[in-house]
């Protein structure tokens, strides 16, 4: 099958029996749902673009399994620079998307499993390997979108899987059958999961012997009987819903990001599409490398939709009439400095990348986290900057239905839409429809639901800043370079 276009992904979805629930009830058309559609417009650019011969290059590469063209989206890292690459994409989705664009986490997926099921393979003699390839092969000739599943609820984050008082906090095998196993348990916070047509799940930490059962990686198509997603809330999401004149209040309307809870409820998984299934030694080589692809991501991604941001603020001060004041063009140069210092760390650890034993590339793992390190806190202070420079209309502005009312309430007849017109102007070349646009977007960005998929995102996703200072502990190589000075000064 040829790469699939925009449309025909939409379409794709409509096929499937995918269980959604939102505000306490099943959604049947989740596809046209206003609330969840812009996040499948976001999927849909992944598809639009690698039909564009301008991005062709960065949008799609040659398979290593068949040989034939696939959406990067579905590519296993053949050199640093298919790393460089995947970041330069997820560059310039951000900026044509301004949000999460969803496939990120299943590309990751991809890689960190292909490498590790090769090592499972080869220490015990299984198939996990030649089972993931099999399945790879099929999502790449088939164009699909797949989710990567990693975050477990947890529960008491104090005690292992096997020591929770719910053994379904962490995913884990109920029964294991001659032809596959049965799976219990839920993830959180999962990105894509409902415009998914495939999961990957994999573990979300290390783990001991006595977690063997919890130590489990398969795949599963996203209507599979017994797996059902509920729908998390975002920041002003229901203005999606509301019927008004236009769609000016959302901000961005076209575009949106989504995360699930999602359940799996006595789910069978046939043999062939089981990757781990006990070697519980490997569940932590599973977790890093897929957190070091994903850390990377940020890099790309976090950045595209950081040069929106500083685009959008630096029209608010032009609208505003203050776009040669000095202090805003030192702070539109500072959001500047801090989205390209992001970039050059998602470049670096990607150049500084190396083969693995099954022969993709990982990205370098220090720097990885040191890229996710950095995400957690320069978005924010760019986020802090485009408050600035927009001002408290951002978050003070009336409704596009006052500002469309013909309801009258001046002396002289004026209306209510008259009235906002008027007082919300800015510069006189610039309409004041233009100036509410842009702060809504901004609140949007800043605030609101986009908030959850650039500024929270940034914090949480690929991990908490913890969790990299952990990996930037174990990579930063202290005994090194102590050794460094020891030399240099002498010490023997």
């Amino acid at each position: 099958m040829a790469l699939m276009t925009a449309k025909e992904y939409i379409e794709s979805l409509r096929k499937l029996n995918t269980r959604v629930y939102m505000f306490g009830e099943k959604i049947d058309n989740w596809v046209d749902h206003p609330m969840i559609r812009p996040s499948i417009n976001c999927v849909a650019m992944t598809y639009a673009l690698a039909q564009n011969p301008e991005y062709e290059d960065l949008m799609t590469a040659t398979s290593n399994l068949t040989g034939r063209k696939v959406n990067r989206f579905a590519h296993l890292h053949q050199s640093t620079e298919d790393l460089v690459k995947k970041v330069k994409m997820q560059r310039l989705l951000g900026q044509k998307t301004a949000s999460c664009f969803q496939r990120c986490v299943g590309m990751d997926a991809f890689n960190a499993v292909y490498s590790t099921t090769y090592e499972i393979d080869e220490k015990y003699g299984t198939s996990y390997h030649e089972n993931f390839k099999n399945f790879l092969i099929m999502v790449q000739d088939n164009d699909l979108t797949v989710d990567g599943a990693m975050t477990d609820p947890k529960g008491d984050r104090s005690k292992a899987p096997h020591q929770q008082s719910d053994p379904d906090m962490f995913v884990h095998v109920v029964e294991r059958r001659d032809d596959g196993i049965v799976v219990c348990g839920a993830k959180v916070h999962q990105t894509g999961s409902i415009n998914s047509h495939w999961h990957i799940f994999m573990p979300t930490i290390a783990m001991g012997e006595a977690d063997k059962d919890w130590a489990v990686s398969f795949a599963c198509p996203t209507d599979a009987e017994g797996m059902y997603m509920i729908y998390g809330r975002q920041s002003c999401d229901t203005r999606k819903m509301e019927e008004s004149q236009g769609c000016i209040d959302v901000g961005n309307a076209k575009f949106g990001g989504q995360e699930t809870l999602v359940v799996l409820d006595h789910v069978f998984i046939p043999n062939e599409y089981i990757f781990l299934n006990g070697e519980y030694e490997f569940a932590g080589m599973m977790v890093e490398r897929f957190a070091g692809y994903h850390r990377q991501s940020y890099g790309g991604c976090k950045v595209g939709v950081g040069d929106v941001v500083i685009g959008a603020a630096a029209l608010a001060a032009e609208y505003n009439g203050v776009e040669k004041a000095s202090h805003i063009k030192d702070k539109l140069i500072e959001m500047t400095h801090l989205n390209e210092t992001l970039y050059s760390c998602g470049i670096a650890c990607s150049c500084e990348g190396c083969p693995t034993k099954a022969g993709n590339y990982q990205i370098d793992l220090l720097l990885a986290n040191v890229c996710k390190q950095n995400i957690t806190r320069f978005p924010y202070e760019i986020v802090r900057l485009a408050e600035d420079i927009a001002g408290g209309l951002m978050v003070t502005m009336p409704s596009e239905a006052d500002f469309n009312s013909d309801t009258v309430v001046g002396r002289n007849g004026e209306t209510i839409g008259e009235i906002c017109n008027k007082y919300f102007a800015g510069r006189d070349d610039v309409s004041t429809e233009d100036r509410q646009r842009i702060m809504r977007f901004l609140e949007n960005m800043c605030l609101g639901a986009a908030a959850v998929g650039y500024r929270t995102e940034s914090m949480h996703g690929a991990g908490s800043p913890q969790a990299q200072r952990i990996m930037i502990a174990r990579q930063g190589n202290i005994q090194g370079k102590k050794q460094l000075a020891k030399d240099i000064a002498g010490i023997k």
